[in-house]
């Protein structure tokens, strides 16, 4: 058996901090017993089981998180949490590198993550394009954790933003790293989709070491590769160029898939250390980085707006180069934007685009000939497809000791002392794309700047039992955070923003798709936060258990917030319990929901739209009505009750989660014609190449509510071990009430059907002596279909539900090596069709459905453990 650091009846005393105690519960004549299902989260008493609990938590093993088709810990989590939701991301801007995630029907940034009890820094990438309810989140990148490197996952589904502070809104979700001071393993992971694309590998490891007598090092790593899916077909305005004779465009033009993942490597490490005198030191953090590239939206070569044409295709866009170098024009097929400064109509050029292939019009092949005129037909003729990616930093680092206070005022008072760092940092690129407003001079590949997501915090926490006469000691808890968070925007290289001499004439300014930050983008946004929180929970009889928590924080930004919660758990017999939860909470604005900028293509209604986000109190924000952002506000209700009989376990809890202010990306609005003057004295520079503009808003009120089912069961079955697991979650969202202004009926629509109601997963797990597998069965039900941003009748619907059904099996080839086999979605159940009015986009399927579009994924596995 591995030798496990240990601190003796400390680690049970010391629940305090934010559940930095180790998942094991007693000790009895002088041996460790193992106590399963033990949790840290939620009570901040000694770690005490999940049927225990006043409030649901899910435990999910290293064992269970195992057992996916994936490497990526959030497809892992979402085979194990029913009521958690991910879904692929293609075409969606920063959120194909970062996928937003779903706890009990409220947005990424709502639930809160910690690291062995301690927060967990954001990701630099917001999700500008994040399937409705994840519109503008910015939550943790939890995808960079392995699972070789973690001991279980405790997920808290209640609000506990009193407990630990802003984002606990939806619930928690710990991830607690392994602690073994020996062994081991190793493994090596391959596999592809049905299809034939998409193959990955991944290689991952962990080894536990002695840190002298009395400590451990605990070490993990992983490296993954993936190759990028296609499930697309050509676009019919691309298939008719092709058919008039344009043999420069790609076959599909536009890709709808999984990016390519390239050199994603993440290594953890785990310390900790006796000190003696019932005190500890611990350490742990990870270094983890990764490059991502996907595709974008296709830009045909007759009718791109602010590159090809500015009339919608009835001509091409031409530059005059005279006129941009001394303002006398020189082209003998005219621009229109220079016949309007000359007097003229402007209505079009000289070079009709509305035919079949431009590139064989006389008209087209004499602009060419005359070298005071060009189109940025001569540099991608056959239109294109800008490619999108980037690299991913993420590294933190926290360090802290624990132990008992012997002497002075704190006498028998349990500490926690810490301090912790995390960064998460973004740089983009743009491949195979143009600033048009540089002419024929233009790169085709950019570097676009990048974000940085800084964040520092310090904890102190006190945690003492107090005689108060009741059934048990009552516990009492204390403490105190200080926290700052810092956004930055990093510019990218100058021809990725600068406005070239050819942007007067109708040309776009910047990097086409993605354009780069400039100077007056650059910069450092910082806000601090201080909290003081209490927290009692008490065994008042042998049957009622009580908990109160109450929790202030100051920011330096908004102001401060005072939030309460309340727990009881009714012990009816050894068998049942009753529990229940009452709280409000909070979840604060990101400083880069507040200060970031981006520009973006959306496709509406099949028009390519270029959409400017700003900051609120930006001039072009504020004349659409943008204003300063306040804090979202919740009030959580909870019931449920815990029935374990045996080798039967079953809990059933209901939760409602009203949320008013929430924060989110507004729909985008149009900027006009006949406010191009209005906002040039606003200071906006050149609004007349801005579609529309987004901007962060509180913008609406919801009522979420739902009901979580959670039932296991061991037996003895074909003489081998068997255990059933069923777990299933209803949500239902209600948008109360919502701005108009900039919330359209589409988000809405998004927001509360754009999940399944009903979620559930059946898993049977059989295991002999040199055998076992598992069969996993997923149910979806019905939901919202949206694509590329379309909610009109055409291009949206409600989809079908659905069943999809995993499956592994292993083989013990020795007590060190093991080989598996197996296949996520075996049976290659299909996701919902786009209806045939959606062919311009070029997809098969809707990219928001609940399970994976690319289809039955298979695999192959072998471990070596020592």
């Amino acid at each position: 058996m591995s030798n496990k650091f240990r601190a003796g009846t400390l680690a049970l005393a010391v629940g305090l901090a934010l559940g930095t105690a180790p998942s094991y519960a007693e000790e009895n004549a002088g041996a460790e017993q193992e106590v399963e299902r033990i949790a840290v989260v939620g009570s901040r008493a000694a770690p005490r089981s999940v049927a225990e609990s006043p409030v649901p938590i899910d435990i999910v093993g290293a064992d269970e998180l195992g057992r996916s088709a994936s490497s990526d810990m959030l497809d892992q989590l979402q085979s194990a949490v029913p009521s958690f939701n991910v879904r692929q991301q293609p075409i969606s801007d920063a959120a194909t590198l970062i996928r937003p995630v779903n706890l009990r029907g409220l947005s990424s940034d709502s639930t809160l993550v910690l690291l062995n009890g301690k927060r967990r820094h954001r990701a630099s990438v917001i999700a500008f394009q994040g399937g409705g309810v994840n519109d503008g989140a910015q939550g943790p990148d939890i995808s960079v954790i392995p699972s070789v490197a973690l001991k279980q996952v405790e997920v808290l589904r209640d609000g506990a933003a009193a407990q630990y502070g802003s984002d606990a809104i939806a619930g928690v979700m710990n991830f607690v790293l392994k602690d073994d001071a020996d062994g081991g393993s190793l493994s090596v992971k391959h596999g592809e989709y049905y299809e034939g694309d998409g193959t990955g590998t991944i290689v991952d490891g962990n080894i536990g070491l002695p840190f002298t007598r009395d400590g451990f090092v605990n070490l993990s790593f992983q490296l993954k590769n993936a190759d990028a899916t296609s499930r697309s077909v050509q676009r019919p305005d691309a298939q008719a160029l092709i058919d008039a004779g344009n043999t420069h465009v790609q076959d599909p033009a536009m890709i709808w898939g999984n990016p390519e993942i390239k050199d994603d490597i993440t290594l953890f490490a785990n310390v900790g250390l006796d000190l003696g005198d019932d005190k500890e030191f611990y350490m742990f953090g990870n270094y983890s980085e990764r490059d991502a590239e996907g595709g974008f939206y296709y830009r045909n070569p007759h009718n791109r707006s602010n590159v090809f044409s500015i009339d919608d295709g009835a001509t091409l866009l031409v530059g005059d180069v005279g006129f941009a170098t001394d303002g006398v024009a020189t082209c003998s097929m005219s621009n229109a934007y220079v016949e309007t400064m000359l007097g003229g109509d402007g209505s079009s050029s000289l070079v009709p685009s509305n035919v079949g292939n431009v590139l064989d019009t006389a008209a087209y092949q004499a602009m060419v000939e005359d070298p005071n005129c060009f189109s940025m037909n001569q540099i991608m003729p056959g239109g294109y497809t800008p490619r999108f990616g980037g690299n991913i930093t993420d590294t933190s680092f926290t360090a802290g000791t624990k132990g008992e206070i012997k002497s002075g005022f704190l006498t028998n008072w349990y500490y926690d002392v810490s301090g912790s760092v995390g960064r998460n940092a973004s740089t983009f690129i743009l491949r195979n794309t143009l600033n048009p407003s540089l002419g024929l001079e233009t790169p085709t590949d950019f570097k676009t700047g990048g974000y940085t997501q800084l964040e520092k915090g310090f904890n102190l926490d006190l945690v003492k039992e107090v005689d108060a006469g009741f059934e048990d000691p009552m516990n009492v808890a204390l403490g105190a955070e200080w926290r700052e968070e810092s956004f930055e925007i990093t510019s990218g290289e100058e021809s990725s923003w600068k406005a070239g001499p050819y942007a007067a004439q109708g040309f776009n300014i910047g990097s086409h798709g993605f354009k780069g930050f400039g100077p007056e983008a650059q910069g450092i946004d910082v806000r601090r936060s201080v909290a003081l929180y209490a927290d009692v929970e008490a065994q008042v009889s042998e049957q009622v258990l009580l908990g109160g928590a109450l929790r202030y924080e100051d920011f330096s930004s908004f102001g401060d917030t005072l939030n309460y919660k309340l727990t009881a758990q009714f012990s009816v017999s050894d068998e049942l319990s009753l529990r229940a939860s009452h709280s409000t909470g909070f979840r604060a604005p990101t400083v880069g929901q507040a200060n970031v900028v981006n520009t973006a293509t959306s496709l509406v209604e099949g028009e390519l739209i270029q959409s400017f986000l700003a900051p609120p109190t930006n001039p072009l924000s504020a004349f659409y009505g943008g204003r300063e952002l306040e804090p979202e506000e919740s009030v959580s209700y909870a019931a449920g009750f815990v029935y374990n009989s045996g080798d039967f376990f079953m809990t059933v809890d209901y939760y409602n989660i009203e949320v008013t202010d929430r924060i989110a990306q507004s729909s985008q609005i149009d900027v006009e014609p006949e406010d191009y003057a209005a906002l040039r004295a606003e200071g906006v520079k050149n609004p007349e190449l801005i579609s529309a503009v987004t901007y962060f808003a509180n913008d609406f009120d919801t009522t979420t509510q739902g009901i979580d089912l959670v039932a296991n069961y061991s037996m003895a079955l074909m003489n081998g071990d068997t255990q059933f697991s069923l777990a299933y979650n209803w949500t239902d969202t209600e948008v109360d009430k919502f701005n108009p202004l900039t919330t359209n009926q589409g988000k809405i629509d998004r927001l509360e059907d754009g999940m399944p109601d009903h979620r559930a997963t059946l898993t049977m797990a059989q295991s002999w002596e040199d055998i076992s597998m598992f069969v996993r069965a997923n149910y979806f039900g019905e939901y919202y279909a949206t694509h590329a941003d379309g909610t009109t009748p055409e291009e949206s619907e409600m989809a079908d539900s659905a069943v999809t059904f995993d499956a592994e099996v292993s083989y013990f080839f020795s007590d060190a090596l093991t080989f598996s086999a197996g296949a996520m979605n075996i049976f290659d159940q299909e996701a919902q069709k786009l209806q045939a009015s959606n062919d311009w986009s070029g997809a098969i399927y809707y990219e928001s459905g609940p399970f994976d579009y690319n289809g039955g994924y298979y695999y192959m596995k072998a471990t070596y453990s020592f």
